[in-house]
């Protein structure tokens, strides 16, 4: 399928959602994303409900990088499903990156520590524990952005 192919809105082809997703795509699934101004920057990330396109949930900005981001959607994402008993969707990530780190349960972040980074690191170390203390039942999958396009999720940005 072209990316011409996936202009309409919603596409006849689909019944399951209000965006052009390609077939191999779920819509029942969350996408995730990270944006960050520089490398390190200011950071926030998002996650859209595929089927709805409605935005879940957005955070930031704050001082850190664009992979600490997408590994941070992913845990929020994670997080907000166990506490809704969500458990028949999928998670999107365009970052093979944060989708390991999370399947570590650690951030391999080399962002240096210091009073700008602060707020973040109490943030990864508390999503570090959740990770530690919760079986991941959601599946995660690797948005392919050269087949399907941009995530949904996406900030738009590039």
């Amino acid at each position: 399928m072209t990316k011409t192919d996936m202009v309409a809105n919603p596409p006849d082809y689909r019944n399951d959602t209000v965006l052009p997703l390609p077939l191999e795509v779920r819509a029942d699934a969350w996408a995730v994303d990270a944006a960050c101004s520089g490398n390190p920057g200011p950071m926030e990330y998002r996650c859209i409900d595929l089927a709805t396109g409605a935005q879940v949930f957005h955070f930031g900005p704050l001082h850190g990088t664009n992979n600490i981001g997408e590994f941070l959607a992913i845990v929020h994402a994670l997080a907000l499903m166990d506490k809704m008993g969500i458990r028949n969707k999928v998670i999107y990530s365009d970052s093979y990156n944060a989708i390991l780190w999370v399947k570590k349960k650690q951030c391999k972040t080399k962002l240096e520590r210091n009073a700008k980074t602060a707020e973040l690191f109490n943030i990864l170390a508390r999503a570090e524990t959740w990770l530690r203390g919760h079986t991941i039942e959601v599946p995660i999958v690797k948005w392919e952005t050269s087949k399907w396009g941009e995530i949904p999720a996406d900030f738009g940005r590039k």
